[in-house]
């Protein structure tokens, strides 16, 4: 296996599933295919057509992919929900995603909607009692 480091998007608040990288790799392969279409209406050159045609193809594939994840992500909500949670904030891994190496995501900069922004309706939502950042105390 091979394991590059990557950029992760820092989101304060949830861990993304990785449907997130896959939903941004269909727009990047979509971006690219239109780009290459427009290269071909003005030049005519066949070539872009025909790598427009392969970045086509595999759109196509990771949108599957990214169908396919995202049900299992449906899956694990309805399945379990209490997991499905624990996974959204950070605290564990999703199932189907690597495990080895999991760090949890860092709480140490949340803010509460309701106290820090003053958002009323998002006092059943007050995360001001949450215990002390996991990241942190394990050094990560």
């Amino acid at each position: 296996m091979y394991n590059d480091a990557v950029w992760v998007r820092g989101v304060t608040g949830i861990q993304m599933h990785h449907t997130t990288d896959l939903q941004d790799a269909v727009r990047f392969l979509s971006n690219a295919m239109m780009a290459l279409r427009a290269a071909h209406v003005r030049t005519g050159n066949d070539q872009y057509s025909d790598l427009a045609a392969q970045l086509k193809a595999m759109t196509t594939e990771a949108r599957t992919l990214e169908d396919q994840a995202r049900a299992r992500m449906r899956d694990l909500h309805s399945t379990d929900p209490a997991q499905f949670v624990r996974c959204r904030d950070g605290r564990e891994p999703w199932p189907d995603e690597i495990q080895p190496g999991f760090v949890p995501r860092h709480t140490c900069k949340d803010q509460c909607l309701y106290h820090d922004h003053d958002v009323l309706d998002a006092i059943m939502q007050c995360t001001c009692g949450q215990p002390p950042c996991q990241a942190c105390a394990i050094g990560g």
